[in-house]
């Protein structure tokens, strides 16, 4: 279908009012966003606890975000199901909402019988059914089953399948992907962690849980590896190592949701099962967005008194 899909795309959270969605704050939160860079925003992905949504509550929120994003921001969304035939189904059903990719990972509860090649006829029938270009989503640290590069390389020559966002956090997967895939293909990031050598190897651009809390600096990082001031990207890339990591893989979607709440969003409490942030991690995510200049040092005096 001819979509391009490059820059930095912020993995979006999902703000609740107590239990229920609030589609005004993430309205609210859209908006605040639509004055950044950010190519555009995923919706219903593991940042915004798709997995605890009903379908109701996801096409409010993809019907939302088509209505609130600035022209030319894309609207990404994850539409994954465990069976190729809902999938395809919901996948339809959110491209009439005015979305613009279906993110979309490997099914995982039968992960003893999903062989690359039980993966590769999935995809390949998601693609000749769907309304819109999908992006593979290869998360293995969450699903127990990973995407390879052959396949990946494989599925490429589908015109329908139209790039992949890789969380893996593995190098050699791009190493061995870009060379073979044809042009056009997008190779997204989804691992904050390894935007800066990403971008080194020939990745596209990424799609990332820590440019819903910090959009600005990441999209300064991409907009400073664009411009050849590639030692200032990686400087960058190296400040923005701790919070990163905080945010994706030591404290999670409660971190990154207490980052919003302290930057001005509305971040709120993620949905049960998961918990709100205790006393110490709370501290640590301050700290962590003070060093980056986001919020305000304590002064001497404050800190002697404590």
């Amino acid at each position: 279908m001819g979509e391009s899909f490059q820059g930095i795309f912020a993995a979006l959270t999902t703000p609740f009012d107590g239990e229920d969605v609030s589609r005004e704050k993430f309205r609210e939160n859209i908006r605040r966003y639509n004055r950044t860079g950010l190519a555009g925003y995923v919706v219903l992905g593991s940042t915004g606890e798709a997995v605890f949504l009903s379908d109701e509550e996801s096409e409010n929120l993809v019907t939302e975000a088509k209505a609130s994003a600035s022209p030319g921001k894309k609207i990404i969304v994850g539409t994954s199901r465990e069976s190729t035939r809902w999938t395809i189904e919901f996948t339809n059903r959110l491209a009439e909402l005015g979305a613009d990719a279906a993110l979309i990972k490997p099914p995982y509860y039968y992960k003893s019988r999903m062989s690359q090649e039980v993966l590769k006829n999935h995809y390949l029938r998601i693609a000749e059914k769907s309304k819109m270009p999908v992006l593979i989503y290869n998360i293995p640290q969450n699903t127990g089953i990973s995407v390879d590069p052959p396949l990946v390389i494989d599925l490429s020559r589908h015109p329908n399948i139209a790039g992949i966002k890789d969380s893996s956090g593995i190098l050699a997967n791009l190493v061995e992907v870009i060379p073979c895939v044809r042009p056009g293909f997008a190779f997204l990031l989804g691992a904050g962690s390894i935007l800066w050598p990403g971008l080194l190897l020939g990745a596209s651009g990424g799609i990332l849980a820590m440019a819903a809390a910090v959009p600005e600096l990441c999209v300064r990082l991409y907009a400073l590896f664009c411009q050849g001031n590639l030692e200032e990207a990686r400087k960058l890339q190296l400040d923005l190592a701790p919070l990163n990591k905080a945010l994706t893989q030591t404290i999670g979607i409660p971190a990154i949701k207490y980052a919003l709440d302290l930057l001005g969003y509305y971040g709120g409490p993620p949905r049960l099962p998961l918990q709100p942030l205790r006393e110490n991690e709370r501290t640590q995510i301050l700290e962590m967005l003070r060093q980056l200049g986001l919020l305000p040092r304590r002064s001497a005096g404050k800190e002697k008194k404590k």
